[in-house]
């Protein structure tokens, strides 16, 4: 038993704050945040279950599927609108699901996290799923401190991932995670973000070339044979370095960083929604996704792209 994804959708907040904005207030400046990240502007102003709830409803509705067939739930969030309950609940029922919901928290690297394990409850028997990524992190980071506020955005983004005969919906995977270094990016309980930023930069390619490279090989796959790279959208200079080390080309590469910023568990499947939109994506095609966050987290994982009806 396989799996397609059907549907997607992605939901920003209309705020638009560019660098511009920033540097009005802050010491620094457009070409300063530009050309050090590839950040040009972000979304602000978003709600965890708000922002999913409207990106279940366009993925659903191009999956053309109804709240009652969707029997499983997963939301990955770093950035719930509560402690207690689960936002998932609230998502599970303004969108009128059947079945479990929970959340997810695998920081940045949650979305792939979450397919593998869509992807697995699939093989037992569930028939459909809806995987939401979802995070408003500027409300988690402080506004007045340059080396994080530039760094953050909000926003969602959601697939619909049917069971079906095909052979292949994740076709290898690779899930990890190093506690020893959860001190590089933190937020307490009532705080904000803190971030080493160049230890995260040095580490993050690290492992993110490591997963790639385990990915392909359990897969038998080329970096030549990956129709499409999906990188979490932290920064353009760890997308340039890891494309660099494993040789894929920016050509084949889903880009959004430079208008959504860094948007944890959204990062990775808005830059999916956004290459699907633009029909970068064909029946066939073999997709890597990978992820690095808080944790520190890593996840990758490849995909074979399915019909979509």
């Amino acid at each position: 038993m396989g799996g397609s994804i059907v549907g997607w959708g992605a939901h920003l907040p209309e705020l638009v704050v560019t660098n511009h904005d920033f540097a009005k207030r802050l010491d620094t400046s457009d070409e300063w945040i530009t050309e050090r990240t590839g950040i040009e502007e972000r979304r602000m102003g978003g709600v965890c279950s708000t922002m999913a709830i409207e990106a279940g409803k366009i993925a659903m509705a191009r999956a053309g599927v109804t709240g009652k067939e969707i029997d499983i739930l997963i939301l990955a969030t770093t950035s719930p609108d509560q402690a207690i309950p689960a936002t998932s609940s609230r998502v599970h029922a303004e969108l009128g699901l059947s079945g479990g919901a929970f959340d997810l928290n695998a920081a940045c690297a949650g979305f792939a996290y979450a397919l593998v394990t869509a992807d697995g409850l699939l093989k037992t028997g569930h028939r459909c799923a809806l995987v939401i990524g979802s995070d408003t992190l500027s409300s988690a980071t402080d506004q007045e401190d340059r080396s994080t506020a530039i760094l953050f955005g909000d926003g969602a983004a959601a697939v619909v991932i049917k069971a079906d005969d095909s052979p292949n919906f994740i076709v290898a995977y690779d899930l990890g995670v190093d506690g020893t270094l959860g001190d590089l990016l933190y937020q307490n309980h009532g705080g904000y973000i803190h971030m080493d930023g160049r230890e995260v930069f040095r580490r993050a390619v690290r492992a993110e070339v490591d997963s790639i490279s385990t990915v392909l090989e359990r897969a038998d796959l080329k970096p030549s044979d990956i129709s499409l790279f999906v990188p979490h959208q932290a920064n353009l200079r760890i997308i340039e370095a890891v494309n660099q080390r494993v040789g894929f080309s920016i050509d084949n590469t889903a880009v959004v960083v430079d208008k959504t910023d860094n948007t944890s568990a959204a990062s990775i499947p808005l830059a999916l929604v956004a290459a699907a939109d633009a029909g970068r994506l064909h029946e066939g095609d073999y997709v890597l996704m990978s992820g690095f966050g808080a944790g520190m987290t890593w996840a990758s994982a490849i995909i074979q792209w399915g019909p979509t009806k």
